[in-house]
């Protein structure tokens, strides 16, 4: 198999799945091109605050892609490239690309709340309360790990560490000038997306090298820079979402669309041949650590991003939602955006299937699927004349920046996250303006600066405790068992409406029985390490994982009622 060939055909298939299929979730759903919006209606000029079509995409796609749909597909790829693409192509439209449709639809019909308070009106007070703290416990270990991810590879890379903050200082200086003094977002892109490369090049020239300018040791450095980023992230979620979140993404998103570029005419011009096994059969060993997985559930809950995830309903209920000028705008920024990152996915299973299946397993042994990723698109890129070590340099500074995306937007997320929890009981649409009203602990905790305040803290503890490193390996389930709840919640407003709900059911079903599967698999092995080797082996997933499964069946039991009271008023 030519590996042009597939990029292809999953470009060409994902184009005719967003005007066909994307139109059909449309008329499902019941959008109004006419109805304003939560960001129009309730523009605060902090956090609702409406954008052009062309920012909130790469606000939106630069929150949901970061280095997801890459590491992913790369992880998984030891089932087979095969596997791995037919995931990618049916499950990023069917499945991925209707899961964010939803959530960020329901999110705007419900004054642009998070997809866990929406949970309220469909399974009550108590289903909010444990959707809720679902997703801010997935959004810590988000922010925490990618803290620690980004801290490392600065200390690591020190030039991309320079362009790193010279991009913050950019988007700041964008930001003002746009939305304060009123320049032609136009013009001012044709003026700051070249500065922003020049940045690119500047890093290359300064490396901010902490352990050289400081004297310290690499760990000292990481150190140094953990505090700088979480003193980041909690600057940047309390900051106007104009100032420094939608310039920031916004500029980002470029570095992402050039990225892409070079993939797509890389891919077509070298034209790779796919030498690894399409199929690896029922199982594989996976190569970073030799365990035997299973190619059902594993496989659909390793490649996330890339076909479906979870974190992608908080994006678009969390932040997008409340920038959406129109609903017009929903199918190219959720559905157009989730086939984007489809192809993102695709250009990085192509980056590594060129190899064979055991010289590939040699290079996961002895690096990471985002160097992977890199070398092999500067292989790529070198076929059309762009040098190899240019080109490893650049994919890595834009990888960079996007895991700087994840992480801040993951922050202003959790800060939601936390605020909508100690909302009081029942608070409806039609109420919520006198509900934000808040008095005693209600308000102190619903302050968005100690909301802020929580997250960064929690996130700190787990850094310096050494906790993502066993909690992270949860993540992937987590992940999934959280899309498989929002289409949940979206079945239930669906059947709440009349509406039909079977392109909804189907991927509800079969994602729930997925990262059921995962999650239960994965307290039994941990379960059996602790029981035999002592708690340090496996009792903190062990827990995890039972406080999950323990979470997601109540949320079931809940949802159950709920469909049974639908059917017995119809």
């Amino acid at each position: 198999m030519n590996g042009a060939v597939l990029l292809a055909v999953g470009i060409v298939f994902y184009g005719i799945a967003y005007w066909l299929y994307g139109r059909v979730v449309e008329r499902v759903f019941g959008v109004d091109y006419n109805k304003e919006t939560p960001a129009v209606t309730k523009n605060d000029g902090v956090d609702y605050v409406p954008a052009r079509p062309a920012v909130l995409f790469g606000h939106h796609f630069a929150s949901i892609a970061g280095a997801g749909p890459i590491v992913g597909p790369i992880m998984a790829a030891h089932f087979g490239w095969g596997a791995v693409a037919l995931w990618v192509i049916f499950g990023c439209v069917f499945i991925g690309a209707v899961h964010d449709f939803a959530a960020l639809f329901l999110s705007v019909r419900h004054q642009g709340r998070s997809i866990g308070s929406v949970i309220e009106s469909l399974m009550g007070y108590w289903g909010r309360i444990l959707f809720l703290g679902f997703c801010w416990f997935a959004l810590i270990l988000v922010t925490a790990v990618f803290a620690g991810i980004v801290a490392k590879t600065f200390v690591a890379k020190p030039q991309v560490a320079t362009a790193s903050l010279l991009f913050i200082a950019l988007a700041l200086v964008f930001g003002f000038l746009v939305y304060k003094r009123g320049f032609d977002l136009t013009r001012s892109s044709f003026i700051f997306v070249p500065l922003m490369f020049g940045c690119v090049y500047i890093g290359t020239l300064f490396p901010f090298d902490v352990v050289s300018l400081f004297g310290c040791s690499e760990g000292g450095a990481i150190k140094i820079w953990t505090v700088i980023l979480l003193a980041y992230c909690y600057a940047a979620s309390v900051m106007p979402v104009w100032l420094l979140l939608q310039p920031r993404d916004y500029l980002n998103s470029y570095l992402l669309y050039v990225m892409l570029a070079v993939g797509v005419i890389g891919i077509f011009v070298a034209a790779p041949s796919l030498q690894m096994d399409a199929f690896a059969g029922l199982s594989a060993i996976q190569p970073k650590t030799g365990a035997i997985e299973l190619l059902f559930p594993m496989l659909f809950v390793t490649v996330a991003c890339g076909a479906c995830s979870g974190f992608h309903a908080l994006v678009s209920s969390g932040t997008t939602s409340k920038q959406l000028s129109s609903e017009k705008y929903m199918r190219p920024i959720a559905f157009g955006g989730m086939l984007v990152e489809g192809i993102l996915a695709l250009i990085a299973l192509i980056a590594v299937a060129w190899m064979t299946s055991s010289d590939f397993a040699g290079a996961v042994r002895s690096g990471s699927p985002v160097s992977l990723f890199a070398n092999g698109l500067a292989g790529f890129a070198e076929k059309f004349g762009l040098p190899y070590d240019i080109g490893v340099v650049f994919v890595s500074l834009a990888l960079a920046a996007f895991l700087m995306t994840t992480l801040d937007t993951a922050t202003r997320l959790a800060r939601f996250t936390w605020q909508e929890m100690f909302l009081p009981r029942a608070v409806s649409v039609e109420n919520t303006g006198k509900a934000l009203k808040l008095t005693g602990f209600r308000k102190i905790l619903t302050n968005r600066f100690i909301a802020t305040f929580a997250v960064v803290l929690v996130s700190g503890v787990l850094l310096i405790g050494g906790g993502t490193k066993s909690i992270w390996p949860i993540f992937a389930s987590c992940n999934q068992l959280l899309a498989a709840l929002t289409l949940l919640g979206t079945t239930l407003w669906l059947i709440k409406s009349k509406k039909k709900a079977v392109m909804i059911v189907i991927p509800m079903l079969f994602m729930l029985i997925t990262s059921g599967m995962a999650t239960a698999m994965l307290f039994k092995k941990n379960l059996s390490d602790w029981m035999h080797d002592g708690f340090a082996a496996g009792g903190v997933l062990a827990i995890t994982a039972g406080c999950l499964m323990v979470m997601s069946v109540i949320l079931l039991i809940f949802g159950a009622r709920r469909l049974k009271e639908s059917f017995v008023k119809s």
